[in-house]
C-alpha cells in the first residue's frame, strides 16, 4: 500500500509538472553542485574507487563544477524516489537499464536530443560502438548514454577441468556440453559445476532475457506491449535450466556467494557480468588459474546476448546544471574514463578503438585476456528491454519467481510459466 501510494504521488507531480522548453548553459560559468546518483558507489567491489576517481579528476578539472555523488542500490530506486518526494535534487543518475523507462515516465529523465545542441551530440556519439548507444534508446530518443554495462561471460577454473579430465583450451560452448562438463567436474572433484547469474535471490532478468533470446524467443514483444515468457521457445529455454537443476549442477548462492565460491576454488563455471571480473581475478591470483568464454548456446543456434548495466540519465531542467552534467558524462564516457572503467572495474569500453590504442587499454588488454569474450559478443549485443508502467518491478519478479519454481521448485514448466505470464501481463500498462 506505500509503495502504490508512494508511486501514485509522484506520477501525479509528474503528470502535474510544467513541459519546460529550456536551453542547455553554453558553459559552466559560475559554481555550480550536482548530485550524482550512483550504485558503483554504493558497494565496494563493484568499483567505488574507480569511480570516484574519475569524479574527482573531472571536478579538478572543472573547478566551477562540484559533484556530490550519491550511493544507492541499484535494485530498489526507492531513495530516488523519496529524494524527490521531498523536494532534493537529482541531476544525473546512473540509471539501471531495466529502470529505463520508469526513469523517464516518473523521474523526468531528459531526452540527449532535447537538451544537447545536435552537433555537439553528434560529436560525441563518434566513436562510439552503436549496439551500444543504442541501448539508451526509448521510443526514438536517447534517454540515456550507455555507460557501465557488459554481455554474460563464462568464467571458469582451467585448474578443475584438468582434475575433471577435461580440456581447459576447449570450454563449453553449448548448454549440453555445460551439463556435461558440469557432471564431470562434480563427479571427479569436490567442487560444484555451475552456476549462474540467471536465478537466485535478488536475480534480475538481464540475463534471463539473453538466454531466451539465444533460443530464438522473447520475454516481451519489440513494441513492448505484450508479454512472451511463456511461449515455446521461452519454455525450452527454462526446461533447459530446469535440466541442469534435475542434474544437481546448477548451483545457487546468495549474495555474493558464487563469487566466494570461485576464489576458493569450489565451483568450476559462473555465468556472469564482466562487473565482477575484478573481484575474480584477485580470488584466483596464485590460487588457480581462471579463464572466461563466451556465452553457451542451444546447439547450433548463435547467442544473442544482451547488456547488464546502466546509462546515465540527466534529470535536472536548470540550464547550467544540464551543462555540468552533461561535461561529467562526456568525461565519463571519454576515451580515458572508459580505460579506467574497463581496466578498473571490468565494464565494456563503449569506444572500441581505445582496445587497441596504446594510450589507453592496449597494454592491459594483452595482460588481461579475460575480457575477449566480452569485447567478442558486443557486436552481437541486443537492449535489456526494461519493462513497462509504474509495475515493471512486479512484472520481472513474477517472471522471475515463475522461472525460479520451474526450475527448483518441481513445478511443471510450461503451466508455471504460462500462469506467470498471465498474472504479469495483468499489471501492463
Amino acid at each position: 500500500m506505500l509503495r502504490t501510494t508512494i508511486l501514485a504521488g509522484l506520477l501525479a507531480l509528474s503528470a502535474a509538472a510544467p513541459v519546460l522548453a529550456q536551453t542547455m548553459a553554453a558553459a559552466v560559468d559560475q559554481p555550480v553542485t550536482i548530485r550524482f546518483y550512483n550504485y558503483n558507489l554504493a558497494t565496494a567491489g563493484l568499483g567505488a574507487e574507480a569511480t570516484q576517481k574519475l569524479i574527482n579528476e573531472f571536478m579538478a578539472a572543472n573547478p566551477n563544477v562540484t559533484v556530490e555523488g550519491v550511493g544507492y542500490s541499484s535494485a530498489d530506486a526507492s531513495r530516488i524516489q523519496a529524494d524527490m518526494a521531498a523536494g532534493q535534487q537529482v541531476d544525473l543518475v546512473q540509471t539501471v537499464f531495466s529502470d529505463l523507462d520508469f526513469s523517464v515516465s516518473n523521474f523526468g529523465a531528459q531526452a540527449l536530443e532535447d537538451i544537447v545542441p545536435t552537433g555537439e551530440l553528434a560529436a560525441h556519439l563518434e566513436g562510439m560502438h552503436p549496439n551500444g548507444t543504442k541501448l539508451g534508446v526509448l521510443n526514438g530518443k536517447t534517454y540515456g548514454l550507455a555507460y557501465t554495462f557488459s554481455t554474460p561471460v563464462l568464467f571458469y577454473n582451467a585448474d578443475l577441468f584438468r582434475r575433471a579430465g577435461l580440456d581447459p583450451d576447449s570450454p563449453p560452448k553449448t548448454w549440453a556440453a555445460v551439463k556435461e562438463a558440469a557432471l564431470a567436474i562434480e563427479g571427479k572433484t569436490d567442487a560444484e559445476g555451475f552456476s549462474g547469474g540467471i536465478l537466485g535471490v535478488g536475480a534480475a532478468d538481464w540475463l534471463f532475457q539473453g538466454v531466451v533470446r539465444s533460443n530464438g524467443g522473447e520475454v516481451i514483444s519489440r513494441d513492448r506491449t505484450t508479454l512472451k515468457f511463456a511461449e515455446p521457445e521461452a519454455v525450452e529455454a527454462v526446461q533447459m535450466l530446469r535440466d541442469l537443476g534435475d542434474a544437481g549442477v546448477y548451483e545457487t548462492y546468495e549474495g555474493l556467494g558464487a563469487v566466494e565460491a570461485m576464489s576458493a576454488g569450489k565451483l568450476a563455471m559462473y555465468l556472469q557480468t564482466s562487473a565482477l571480473q575484478g573481484g575474480l581475478v584477485a580470488g584466483a591470483a596464485g590460487n588457480f588459474e581462471l579463464r572466461s568464454s563466451t556465452m553457451p548456446q542451444f546447439g547450433d543456434k548463435p547467442t544473442r546476448p544482451n547488456n547488464s548495466g546502466s546509462a546515465l540519465t540527466i534529470h535536472t531542467t536548470d540550464p547550467v546544471k544540464q551543462r555540468a552534467a552533461w561535461e561529467l558524462m562526456k568525461f565519463l564516457t571519454s576515451e580515458h574514463g572508459y580505460t579506467v572503467i574497463t581496466s578498473e572495474i571490468g565494464y565494456l569500453p563503449l569506444r572500441p578503438a581505445i582496445v587497441n590504442d596504446p594510450k589507453y587499454l592496449a597494454g592491459w588488454i594483452a595482460e588481461h585476456p579475460l575480457v575477449a569474450p566480452n569485447l567478442e559478443q558486443l557486436d552481437r549485443l541486443e537492449p535489456w528491454d526494461p519493462m513497462p508502467g509504474p509495475n515493471y518491478r512486479q512484472i520481472v519478479k513474477t517472471m522471475m519467481d515463475a522461472v525460479e519454481m520451474s526450475v527448483f521448485g518441481g513445478a511443471d514448466v510450461a503451466a508455471t510459466l504460462a500462469d506467470a505470464q498471465a498474472n504479469a501481463q495483468a499489471l501492463m500498462p
